[in-house]
C-alpha cells in the first residue's frame, strides 16, 4: 500500500535528490530492471513515459514493488483521461510535454504533483499561475542554462526543471543557473545499455547525476 503524500511532499522529495529518470524503453518487460538500476544509483523519481508499451501496467508494477521513498511518475501525458489513468495506477507525479490546463487541474484536484512542459516565459508564468508544481522547461536543448538565470531574475519563485539537453557535462550548470530539478533521459537511461542489458551502466550513470546536482548545490 503506497502511503499517501501531498503535492508538497512530492515536490519536496523530487527537490532533494534533484534528478528526474525519464524513462523511455521499446519494451516494457525491462522497465523493472532500468527502474532498479537507477534506485541503485540513487535517483528515486522515475517518470515513465505514456510512449513506452503498456507504460500504465508498468507504473503500476513499479508503484507496487520499489521501496517506499521512490516516487513513480508519468510523462508525455496529454490528456486528463490520461492523467487520471496514471494516478490510479499510482502515479505520483504528472508530467507533459506541452501546456495542459485540464491536466493540471485533474492533478490538483487529486493532489499529486504536476510539470507541465513549456517553454517561452508567457506559457511558463501561465502554467505555474493556473496551477504548476514545477514547471518542465522543454525542450531545453536550444535554450541553454543561461535562460534559466535569465528567468530567474523576473520569475524568482516559479520552480523550473529543464528536460531535453541536459547531458553528464552540463548537469551541474542546470542546477546552478536556477533549476530545482533536471529532467534527463537517454544521457541516463541509454538506449544501447538497456538492449545489451549493461544495467550497471545505468547505476553508474544515476550516480553520476545525482554526484554532480549535489556538488552543484555546494
Amino acid at each position: 500500500m503506497i502511503a499517501p503524500l501531498t503535492r508538497a511532499e512530492i515536490v519536496t522529495r523530487i527537490q532533494a535528490t534533484g534528478v528526474v529518470a525519464v524513462i523511455r524503453l521499446t519494451d516494457a518487460a525491462v522497465g523493472r530492471d532500468v527502474a532498479q538500476a537507477l534506485v541503485d544509483g540513487g535517483v528515486t523519481a522515475l517518470e515513465v513515459t505514456m510512449t513506452v508499451p503498456r507504460a500504465v501496467a508498468l507504473i503500476e508494477e513499479l508503484s507496487d514493488v520499489l521501496p517506499e521513498n521512490c516516487l513513480i511518475g508519468a510523462g508525455t501525458v496529454l490528456t486528463a483521461a490520461t492523467a487520471v489513468d496514471v494516478m490510479r495506477a499510482g502515479a505520483r507525479f504528472v508530467v507533459g510535454p506541452v501546456l495542459r490546463r485540464d491536466v493540471i487541474a485533474a492533478c490538483r484536484e487529486r493532489d499529486v504533483a504536476v510539470m507541465p512542459g513549456c517553454f517561452s516565459p508567457t506559457e511558463i508564468l501561465e502554467a505555474w499561475d493556473a496551477g504548476a508544481d514545477i514547471v518542465k522547461v522543454f525542450p531545453a536543448t536550444s535554450l541553454g542554462p543561461s535562460f534559466f538565470k535569465d528567468m530567474r531574475g523576473p520569475l524568482p519563485h516559479v520552480k523550473l526543471m529543464p528536460t531535453g539537453g541536459v547531458t553528464r557535462e552540463n548537469a551541474g550548470d542546470w542546477i546552478r543557473a536556477g533549476a530545482v530539478a533536471i529532467g534527463v533521459g537517454t544521457a541516463l537511461v541509454d538506449a544501447t545499455a538497456v538492449a545489451q542489458r549493461r544495467f550497471s551502466d545505468i547505476t553508474a550513470a544515476a550516480k553520476h547525476f545525482v554526484r554532480a546536482v549535489a556538488e552543484a548545490r555546494r
